[in-house]
């Protein structure tokens, strides 16, 4: 089983290194994505580059790499435990893709994919309070948080095991901390 695992890291951790917004860019305009804008390797700098197409170019490509990597792991072993592994891995990948020197996207994408797959009924309860809440003067940053708050609140509802919420909860308190890591380091360098 050990070597199951890594095996499963490994390849998870792979294909969440594949970041979206970084090959899009280069692809398209032949520019390196860290060096414009935020400098992030995400869908929102990758549409402030390329606009809508880019953006959501990037989206199809972080949600298909996630949907794709969760639906192999779980066709070939059906554990929610390695399901749940091959997570934490795909969002590290993306947060720390190695041909990238470590620097990768801040992992919303990511995470709200995984959501869609493992926990659906909380994706549907984010999207509708998000949606609610686009409707207020919130900017969109604070509206994505505070309905990505809701997924592990509803997983928990919705699970009799406690590995499902307390996992999502770990997945989103890291994306957090991505968002905040980085304006403390453009802080620093001021």
């Amino acid at each position: 089983m050990s070597v199951t695992i890594i095996l499963v890291a490994a390849f998870s951790y792979f294909m969440g290194s594949i970041t979206g917004a970084y090959y899009v860019v280069k692809w398209k305009k032949d520019i390196d994505l860290r060096s414009y804008k935020s400098g992030n390797v995400g869908a929102t700098n990758a549409g402030r580059l390329l606009g809508r197409e880019g953006f959501l170019l990037t989206l199809f490509i972080d949600f298909c790499k996630v949907i794709l990597t969760l639906w192999l792991t779980e066709s070939l072993f059906m554990e929610e435990k390695l399901l749940l592994i091959n997570a934490y891995a795909l969002l590290f990948g993306h947060l720390f893709p190695p041909q990238l020197n470590f620097k990768g996207g801040k992992g919303v994408v990511v995470f709200l994919s995984i959501t869609l797959y493992i926990a659906p009924v909380s994706f549907i309860m984010f999207s509708l309070i998000v949606g609610f809440l686009s409707l207020t003067k919130l900017p969109y940053t604070q509206c994505g948080f505070i309905s990505m708050s809701s997924i592990p609140i509803t997983a928990l509802m919705l699970y009799d095991s406690l590995l499902v919420p307390i996992s999502l909860l770990g997945l989103l308190i890291i994306i957090i901390v991505a968002h905040i890591q980085p304006k403390r380091r453009m802080e620093e360098t001021i």
